[in-house]
């Protein structure tokens, strides 16, 4: 929660995540400085905000130089994180988020964070909603799929990509694992792909998929045969800026869904 002198008023985030959700909740004079990410739309669904304010550089140097008074970052960031509160720096780690439950009180807990408490609940509202939205026309009765990245690398049913998924009827096959490859419940694994063009899902979600086999990667989710048994009728591309974070990204990859699911039907 704020401090009781206030909300902070110089507020750096070191975060991709803690990006976004801070062009949502604070006031633009609030905000310092943000991620390097900030503005890569791969990665980020609030780039064009983004670009009115100053980027960091990865070090703690540059954190210090614009003198905040809070610092968002994330748990991959400890070394800095270890640093800045050395020099005083107050340091609050924005955590990946898993379902939807979460990204709702995390969008509370940020709301007060930065001293406005109102925009944190109609935010996780937001996500309320566009879960209820993407619900009302999910997939009856449901499908199988699975979420394929580059070189054949599957999502696991505890990632939020999965947990979308599910609310628009579509659920990870019943088995964990299989000839060719390897799933872990939370971190995923790889699938081959005679795998999926033998006993693959129902449809194939692809985040990101290159548009041509200029790699090995790239090989994998370009092959003909699999682009042959998963046709538009039984496949989605699924950016991955709407399944990396909560907040404005997953109220757009929920609504983005809503409206991919409808050739499936």
């Amino acid at each position: 929660v704020a401090r009781a002198d206030g909300p902070p008023k110089r507020i750096v985030s070191f975060n991709l995540c803690a990006d976004q959700l801070l062009l949502a909740l604070a006031d633009p004079a609030q905000i310092a400085g943000l991620s390097p990410y900030a503005v890569n739309p791969v990665l980020s669904v609030m780039t064009e905000k983004a670009a009115a304010f100053p980027r960091l550089d990865w070090d703690a140097e540059s954190v210090v130089n614009l003198a905040p008074d809070l610092v968002l970052g994330g748990p991959s960031h400890r070394p800095i994180h270890a640093m800045l509160s050395a020099m005083g720096i107050r340091v609050v780690d924005v955590e990946l988020i898993r379902n939807l439950a979460d990204a709702r009180r995390q969008a509370i807990e940020l709301g007060k964070l930065v001293g406005h408490p109102e925009r944190g609940e109609a935010l996780a509202r937001q996500l309320e909603q566009a879960e209820a939205r993407l619900a009302s026309v999910a997939l009856k009765p449901p499908l199988t799929a699975e979420v394929i990245q580059r070189e054949g690398y599957r999502e696991g049913p505890a990632s939020l990509a999965s947990g979308m998924l599910s609310i628009a009827g579509l659920r990870a096959p019943d088995r964990a694992s299989g000839a060719g490859g390897f799933m872990s419940a939370s971190q995923g694994g790889f699938t081959s792909l005679e795998q999926l063009l033998t006993s693959g899902p129902d449809v194939l979600v692809l985040q990101d998929p290159p548009s041509e086999a200029r790699d090995q990667g790239a090989l994998f989710i370009t092959h003909p045969a699999l682009l042959a048994r998963y046709g538009t009728n039984r496949r989605i591309d699924f950016p991955e800026r709407y399944t990396l974070c909560g907040g404005p990204p997953l109220v757009q990859g929920l609504d983005y869904l809503a409206q991919a699911i409808k050739p499936l039907k």
